[in-house]
């Protein structure tokens, strides 16, 4: 068995009490953009090695803003996770799209405004294609376990994601909706541009916990109802890890991986090289 993370998953501290989960150890990886929110759990499920990151650290005490995106991204890099996997509350746009139920997006629109959202610059320019911002065979792998698992799963619609920490106002989740966005979520964004400059998949496994502000006869959003559909899906969640990771494969067979090949538009002789030091472990030979 390879003691490299063959998944790795970014969610809520629940997720640590994983049934079956063995030979636990806590890693906290030092990265050039500083510690992780949290340490990352590393154990054996199914017989695989993965890894898990509380996204808002342990007691969920950093916002959406505050959490340290990069250094998140970069610690489970180091780690040799190649799939990563994102576990996060969303808020429904759509009525098909019921509380309690999942959705696997395909596209991404980004309404944050405060966050840093590349590991680059300094001197160094990565121009980054994100045209298609999800890995589309990790995302359909985990459509998949979902749907074993017994969940009520929707593949594929956009996710927006704002900066809170609040919740949408009336105004905003009706022009979301009028723009065709399908679920509105706060962490997604940088998340998922990050992972790609690190040459990692990622997917969102988006929990419904809420119509959002727009539905005329149902509840607003509240904290205590995000909490009670996530603590209610754990289980869900806890099964369709356990199934992916059964089914992952060691091969990866997208182009993820080389999503920085010909990215690099800096002149090579114009880049500072304590800058080219500093960023060599995520450009290594594509540049």
């Amino acid at each position: 068995m390879s003691d490299t993370p063959s998944l790795g998953i970014i969610g809520g501290s629940g997720l640590y009490a994983f049934p079956g989960l063995q030979d636990a150890e806590q890693i906290t990886p030092n990265t050039p953009y500083g510690n992780p929110t949290s340490p990352i759990v590393i154990g054996t499920l199914s017989g695989k090695r993965v890894a898990f990151l509380a996204r808002h650290g342990l007691g969920h005490i950093y916002t959406p803003t505050e959490v340290n995106y990069r250094a998140n991204i970069y610690a489970l890099k180091m780690l040799g996770v190649k799939r990563l996997v994102s576990i996060s509350a969303c808020g429904s746009l759509r009525e098909d799209f019921a509380p309690g139920s999942i959705v696997i997006p395909d596209q991404l629109v980004d309404f944050t405004r405060k966050r840093e959202s590349s590991f680059f610059g300094e001197g160094m320019v990565v121009h980054l294609s994100t045209a298609d911002p999800y890995c589309e065979n990790l995302s359909k792998l985990t459509h998949q376990a979902v749907s074993a698992a017994g969940g009520q799963v929707h593949f594929g619609s956009v996710l927006v994601t704002i900066e809170g920490p609040r919740f949408s106002t009336k105004a905003e989740s009706n022009l979301f909706r009028s723009w065709g966005m399908s679920i509105v979520g706060m962490t997604a964004c940088p998340e998922a541009f990050l992972a790609r400059e690190a040459g990692m998949c990622y997917t969102t496994m988006a929990h419904v916990t809420d119509y959002d502000v727009w539905h005329l006869t149902e509840e607003a959003v509240s904290v205590e109802m995000v909490v009670r559909t996530l603590q209610a899906n754990t289980a869900l969640a806890q099964q369709a890890i356990r199934i992916m990771v059964e089914n992952l494969t060691e091969e990866v067979t997208c182009d993820c991986a080389t999503s920085l090949k010909d990215a690099l538009i800096t002149h090579k002789g114009s880049i500072p090289s304590e800058v080219r030091q500093k960023y060599q472990f995520l450009i290594g030979d594509t540049d």
